[in-house]
């Protein structure tokens, strides 16, 4: 199908279910509603900000001074992460928005078909990790941080100093060995505990926040979506989290830094229709903040907002993905995961209608 019909058919689909929704109808697609639920947007933001303060508010009230501060900082985090899914279960049943198919309007249920939601959550697991890796090389070519690759001296340098003082630093296995085991426990801890709890994140933002702003468009919804997710981060960034910034700075490379993710974990829901993909791939995200420190020289220092995945040298190569994607018309394909089964009805009796979804297009399947 080429542009001027996809459009087309874009153009006639959204005429026919404003049709719809004018005579009180069913929305065109369980998965996504004809018109932005703009109150319940409202709701589910107010909720998601709020509950991430009132969280995070026991680290404000004792200070970065506070000897308890960084041993609380990650409990808290964690638990930050699961408010995005309360404001979720909040507009879906205080709201009730959606009012029908709730599980495949959030991209839960069903994992049909099962080989494009498998493939895509491998694929979600690994390229995180790639993506990481080559954030390394960029930020080396373009002199942000000095690199050892061979030697690994700045890697070797950060495990002699957490040693306790007095150990020798013998007893240290190989840095490359360190670094392949975690390598190989990579996957383990990407999907338990990480893609659990960034599961809590990607129900609220790619489970129903983007789906809820797709009727603005593929592209304002994603931006949007993502512009909302770096917001929230503020009661963290503003203690100095992964920029080590406490000011409107931080909450600016942040907002940046999950605009420019966001679009790719967007992208992993819409392409899919299934929310897992993006919550595995968040979760593997988590785990690859530290990899600059892998390969960097002995005595060198990393700039987070330059080095780092979540700083320029990542974006980088993320915008790139996003920049292949777009030219090679990846971002058009959004297809429903698969309807629901018919129910069985006795021998010779024809099913009521509307027992069953319509069968999808070649495009809602593919």
């Amino acid at each position: 199908m080429n542009a001027e019909s996809t459009e087309a058919t874009e153009t006639a689909g959204a005429t026919g279910a404003a049709e719809g929704a004018e005579a009180g109808a069913a929305p065109a697609r369980a998965d996504r509603p004809d018109r932005v639920p703009w109150r319940a947007v409202a709701l589910f933001v107010g909720l998601a900000l709020g509950l991430a303060w009132l969280v995070a508010l026991p680290l404000w009230l004792m200070g970065p001074g506070d000897p308890m501060f960084t041993t609380l900082f990650g409990l808290i985090a964690a638990a930050m992460m699961l408010t995005p899914a309360l404001a979720t279960v909040a507009v879906v049943f205080a709201a009730r928005t959606p009012r029908r198919e709730r599980l495949r309007f959030l991209g839960m249920w069903p994992l049909r078909p099962a080989k494009r939601v498998v493939w895509f959550s491998v694929a979600a697991l690994f390229a995180p990790l790639v993506i990481a890796l080559l954030a390394v090389v960029v930020a080396g070519v373009l002199g942000w941080v000095r690199l050892d690759p061979v030697g690994l001296s700045g890697f070797t340098e950060l495990n002699e100093a957490a040693l306790p003082e007095g150990m020798d630093p013998a007893v240290l296995p190989p840095a490359g060995a360190l670094i392949a085991i975690q390598l190989a426990l990579f996957p383990i801890v990407a999907i338990v505990p990480n893609a659990l709890l960034g599961f809590g994140e990607e129900l609220g933002w790619r489970g129903w926040l983007l789906p809820a702003l797709r009727p603005l468009g593929t592209w304002p919804a994603l931006l949007v979506s993502g512009v909302i997710w770096g917001l929230w981060h503020a009661p963290l960034t503003l203690l100095g989290h992964n920029y080590g910034l406490f000011d409107w700075r931080g909450v600016a490379l942040m907002t940046v830094n999950c605009v420019v993710w966001g679009v790719l974990f967007g992208w992993l829901r819409l392409r899919t229709g299934s929310v897992w993909p993006a919550a595995i791939a968040h979760g593997a995200l988590n785990g690859t903040g530290g990899m600059v420190l892998w390969f960097i020289a002995a005595g060198e220092t990393v700039d987070p907002v330059l080095a780092t995945v979540a700083g320029a040298s990542g974006w980088i190569v993320v915008a790139l993905v996003i920049a292949v994607l777009a030219l090679s018309g990846r971002f058009r394909s959004q297809p429903q995961l698969a309807p629901r089964r018919a129910r069985i009805g006795p021998p010779g009796v024809e099913p009521a209608a509307g027992s069953r979804d319509p069968e999808p297009s070649r495009s809602e399947v593919e």
